[in-house]
C-alpha cells in the first residue's frame, strides 16, 4: 500500500494517513475486504511512529471505514451505502461554507464534487 504523505505540511501525520486511505477506498484502489498492513508493518514502511499509525486507524475505525479482528487484523469495512460519517458532514459543509464565503461559484464546487466522484 502506497501513500502520499509530506512530513513539511501542517497536516499531523496520522490525519495524512487516515486521509490517504479514505482516499483510497473512495477510489476503489482499496476495496472492501481488503486486509490492512499492521499497524507496526504500515509504520516501519512510512518511517513513522507506531502510535501515529495507531491513531490514524483508531479513527478510521471509529469513522466506520475499517474493521477489527483480533485473529483476522484490519479490513477496509463494507461501504455503507448513503451512511455519511458525521465527521464528514461537518468537513463538507465547512468547505463549501469556505467555499461559498470567498465567492467562488457553486458551479464550480459542484464540478469538484463531480470529478471527486469521478463523474466529468
Amino acid at each position: 500500500m502506497l501513500l502520499h504523505l509530506d512530513f513539511s505540511q501542517e497536516i499531523p501525520i496520522y490525519q495524512q494517513i487516515r486521509n490517504e486511505i479514505v482516499l483510497g477506498i473512495a477510489s476503489g484502489k482499496l476495496a472492501p475486504g481488503t486486509q490492512m498492513p499492521s499497524i507496526r508493518a504500515l509504520a516501519e514502511t512510512l518511517g513513522v511512529n507506531m502510535m501515529t499509525v495507531s491513531k490514524a486507524y483508531t479513527q478510521l475505525k471509529q469513522e466506520g471505514y475499517l474493521l477489527a479482528d483480533r485473529r483476522a487484523g484490519t479490513v477496509v469495512a463494507p461501504c455503507r451505502t448513503g451512511v455519511m460519517p458525521q465527521s464528514a458532514r461537518a468537513a463538507l459543509e465547512m468547505a463549501v461554507s469556505e467555499a461559498r464565503a470567498a465567492g467562488v461559484p457553486l458551479e464550480t464546487v459542484l464540478d469538484l464534487c463531480r470529478r471527486a466522484y469521478g463523474e466529468t
